[in-house]
């Protein structure tokens, strides 16, 4: 008899394991658990310098996965060096740019560089002409380096 109140004992937190398991396996099965970042990114655009220290480049990241992921960093161009920056408004119509460490790339959204917003500054800026190309690589905390192309535009008006 002392055999039984102890297998009973024991039985309880082995059946809600048992339980727990099921469950997180259906869960998981069905979907409900989620998906990892899936991160993409179309050709960017780097603007045709206008001065001699620096210029920026535009990039739109995609995710379509259902968990954030973090931009870190970006890598240019042997020769060059790029940083994520972000345009202020500092008040009286005045502006400045400060750099930024991270962006979130949104679950099932974008993250969209502008020229009013967050940018990549590439200094020293590259010499080029409309229609030349530069490869940058995006890094991210959760996923591997991205390396997308960039166009080299005049403006950023148009597509």
């Amino acid at each position: 008899m002392s055999r039984s109140p102890l297998r009973a004992a024991a039985a309880v937190p082995l059946l809600v394991c048992l339980a727990t398991l099921a469950m997180l396996v259906a869960w998981t099965a069905t979907g409900n658990a989620g998906t990892p970042a899936r991160l993409s990114a179309a050709e960017g655009r780097v603007l045709i310098p206008y001065g001699k220290e620096s210029t920026a480049a535009f990039f739109t990241v995609r995710n379509t996965g259902t968990a954030d992921d973090t931009l870190t960093g970006v890598t240019a161009p042997p020769g060059y060096r790029a940083m994520l920056s972000r345009t202020v408004d500092i008040g009286r119509n005045a502006r400045r740019m400060e750099m930024v460490r991270t962006a979130t790339v949104p679950a099932g959204g974008s993250l969209r560089m502008t020229a009013a917003g967050l940018d990549v500054m590439v200094s020293p800026p590259p010499r080029l002409e409309v229609g030349d190309r530069l490869t940058f690589t995006l890094h991210f905390r959760d996923s591997p380096p991205l390396a997308v192309r960039t166009r080299a535009v005049a403006t950023l008006s148009g597509p």
